[in-house]
This record gives structure tokens, C-alpha cells and sequence, in this order.
């Protein structure tokens, strides 16, 4: 049984996620320990916590590699795990932790674990679910659309109210795709554009009429910098625009080779976030283009082999969740690249599998586990089940023996 388990295993995806996590190692420790140094920590101090999260994310890739994942798509896990979800994003708001001005975190003892991150898995969960049951009625806007809609919908209003406007919207987006992968028609969708536009009107007039304690919470100066900043870095470049403006310094500086593993000099103090939101900054900077190559590309041959997995599976639920992580994968990469890069707005989302953090790590491995364990299941039928045996092993040609002619008497 061991033997036809390696057998089975997508070593793509395996391979590819040791060799971004290793990598992200060795560019944590390198963009951390200048801020390690002036807060008069050891230089290893988030290399080490680092480690820990990269060891415990995969033993959680290995035990959801190995669980069957259609087990999740059973009412008796789907309905605790969604309450589960929306209990923790509202005890966030009286027992959470505040940071950098948004209350999205629960301490406990020295860990910091952010609920909304692990949302993302219930939701690419419940989602695939939902669509995959909903198949035969899938067009049926009322039966098999909305319900799901307005639950995203509430969702994402208690993340957005926290605030964390970059995970709220990194659910949202990865929720449409599996929408739009789950086989409904083009007017299906066409209505649900329509309504999205309706809410985000709606969400608009409700941001008004809060009072001003409130508002200031979600609407802050700093947010608001962000988006005077992206249009011209460097007329806020002492300001609210330094981030960006570092930020290009270090990926301009980088070349084609880079100025060597740990010569950076924006990491000095210069390029705040440096082991985070930057890191993308940090390797272009040190190891040029090829070092940059080698942590986009790698993100992005697994999100391809994630949708070659999902287009291989016959369960609607099991293309559903490759089809979900592929595109967080994509979507989580593009806003941090975007941001980095000043392509979009900065939001604070770290670059999957490399940036420093223990939740977002932890969150993604225990996806790719689940679509590792799809791809297991596809390899373990295709290859050991009774179609392949037979192939594999030919019957013998039964011999015709010839009867005795009876005798008469």
C-alpha cells in the first residue's frame, strides 16, 4: 500500500513546494536580520520562527496529502466548519489582537494566528462543495446561485469591517473563479455581475452612514496614501510613498545577476516590510532577474499544474478545489507582485510560500495538500484500479479441451 502511494504522489506539486519554501527560507533570514538587529534581536530571531512554521505546514501538507478529500464535501464537516469560520471573525472583534491598525489577530501566548486566513480554506471548501451538489440546478438563480452569494457576501463584510481589505478581497476574487468554473451559463453569470455591482453600491451607501469612529477605522489616512502614492511615488517619496519608491530602487538595482545573496542595501532600514510585503524586492535586488524567475515561476508552474490536475478529475468537487487554490495561488501572487512592482495598489499580502509568516504559510500547504491528495486519487485509480490491472495484466487463453466422443452401446 506505501508503494502504490509513492506511486501516486504528484511530484510536481511536491517538488515545486520544497524548493519555493526552501528558497523563502534562505530569503527570510537574508531580508529579516537588519530588522532583527535593531530591535536588538538575534540575527536568526524570524529565520528560526520561520522554520518552525515551514515544519509544522508540512506535516500539515503530508496528513492532508493523505485524507481523502471527499470526505469534506459531507454536510457533517461542511456545516461545523462554516460555523466554526464566521465564530472566530466575530470573536475577533472583542478578544482579537490590533496591528498595524486592524483588529484580525488572536494572540495566544507568543503565536499570532489571523482567522481570516484560514477562511480562505473553508471557503474554497465550501464553495467547491456547494457548486458540485448544485450541478443538476446549477442555472437555477434562485435555488442553486444566490444562497452561496449572500454567504460570501457576509463573509466578506466581516473581514472588510476588521479591516483587512486585502484578504477580504483576495476571498472575493478567488470565490469568482470557482463561480465561473462551476459550469454555469454565460446569462447565469451575467446576473451575478450585475449583483455584485448592486452590493458594492450597497456597501458604498452603508461606508457613508457609519459614524466617523467607524469609518476612520476602514477608510484610514494611510489607506488613503496608499492610493495618492500609486499614481506618483515619488512626489510622496518622504511620506507615504517611500515604501514604493525603495521598493523600485532595489529592483532597479538588481541587474541581471544581482548584487550577491545578503548585499542588499535597501533591507538596511530603507525598504520597511523588507521579510514580508517586499520580499520580491529584496530577491531582485540580490539575485537579479534569474533569482526573481526562479520564485515567480515557480508560483506559477504550479498553479498550471494545479489546473491540469483539475481538468484531469471526474469528481466536479475535486476540479473545484484545484480550481480554487490555483487561483488563490494566482490571485494572492498578483497582488503582492502588483504592489511591489507598482502595478497596483499596495494591500499588505505576502508573496506565496517565500514571504515571512506562519499563518499565510500554514493556510497554503494544507491546500496544496488537498490538491496533491486529488491528484493521488487520479494517479492511484489510473494506475491500481481495475481498469489498469487488467491492462497491466493480461489474462491467460483458456484452453479448449476437446470432449471424448461417448461410445454407444
Amino acid at each position: 500500500m506505501f508503494k502504490k502511494i509513492l506511486k501516486s504522489t504528484d511530484y510536481y506539486i511536491l517538488c515545486t513546494y520544497l524548493v519555493l519554501v526552501a528558497f523563502g527560507l534562505i530569503m527570510v533570514y537574508s531580508a529579516s536580520w537588519p530588522l532583527a538587529y535593531r530591535n536588538d534581536l538575534p540575527a536568526d530571531y524570524f529565520y528560526v520562527k520561520q522554520i518552525k512554521n515551514a515544519l509544522v505546514s508540512v506535516v500539515f501538507l503530508t496528513l492532508f496529502a493523505l485524507f481523502p478529500y471527499k470526505f469534506y464535501q459531507k454536510n457533517k464537516f461542511l456545516m461545523p466548519m462554516m460555523i466554526v469560520s464566521v465564530s472566530l471573525l466575530i470573536m475577533v472583534f472583542f478578544v482579537g489582537h490590533t496591528a498595524n491598525n486592524a483588529q484580525s489577530w488572536f494572540r495566544i501566548g507568543g503565536v499570532s494566528i489571523q482567522p481570516a486566513e484560514f477562511v480562505k480554506i473553508s471557503m474554497i471548501i465550501y464553495l467547491s462543495a456547494i457548486y458540485a451538489k448544485k450541478q443538476p440546478y446549477i442555472d437555477d438563480f434562485n435555488r442553486g446561485v444566490l444562497p452561496p452569494i449572500f454567504f460570501l457576501a457576509f463573509i466578506c463584510f466581516l473581514i472588510l469591517i476588521q479591516p483587512d481589505f486585502g484578504t477580504a478581497f483576495i476571498i472575493f476574487l478567488t470565490s469568482c473563479c470557482i463561480i465561473i468554473c462551476s459550469g454555469m451559463r454565460l446569462r447565469t453569470i451575467l446576473k451575478l455581475i450585475g449583483l455584485g455591482l448592486l452590493l458594492i453600491g450597497i456597501f458604498a451607501v452603508i461606508l457613508t452612514i457609519l459614524p466617523e469612529d467607524i469609518r476612520s477605522k476602514i477608510i484610514t489616512d494611510n489607506r488613503l496614501g496608499r492610493l495618492m502614492s500609486f499614481t506618483n511615488p515619488f512626489e510622496y517619496a518622504d511620506t507615504v510613498g517611500h515604501q514604493l519608491v525603495n521598493s523600485y530602487y532595489a529592483i532597479g538595482s538588481g541587474g541581471l545577476f544581482g548584487q550577491g545573496l545578503g548585499q542588499g542595501v535597501q533591507k538596511l532600514g530603507y525598504l520597511p516590510e523588507a521579510h514580508t510585503d517586499f520580499i520580491i524586492s529584496v530577491i531582485a535586488e540580490e539575485l537579479g532577474i534569474f533569482g526573481v524567475l526562479l520564485a515567480v515561476g515557480g508560483i506559477f508552474f504550479m498553479i498550471f499544474r494545479m489546473i491540469i490536475v483539475g481538468m484531469r478529475t471526474k469528481s466536479s468537487f475535486g476540479s473545484l478545489l484545484c480550481y480554487g487554490t490555483a487561483s488563490l495561488l494566482g490571485i494572492q501572487a498578483f497582488i503582492n507582485l502588483g504592489g511591489a512592482t507598482g502595478l497596483i495598489p499596495l494591500t499588505g499580502v505576502t508573496l506565496p510560500f517565500i514571504s515571512y509568516g506562519g499563518s499565510s504559510l500554514m493556510v497554503l500547504s494544507i491546500l496544496v495538500g488537498i490538491v496533491m491528495n486529488v491528484s493521488m486519487l487520479n494517479n492511484y485509480q489510473r494506475k491500481f484500479g481495475p481498469g489498469a490491472e487488467t491492462e497491466q495484466i493480461p489474462k491467460k487463453k483458456k484452453r479448449i479441451r476437446a470432449k471424448k466422443p461417448r461410445l454407444s452401446s
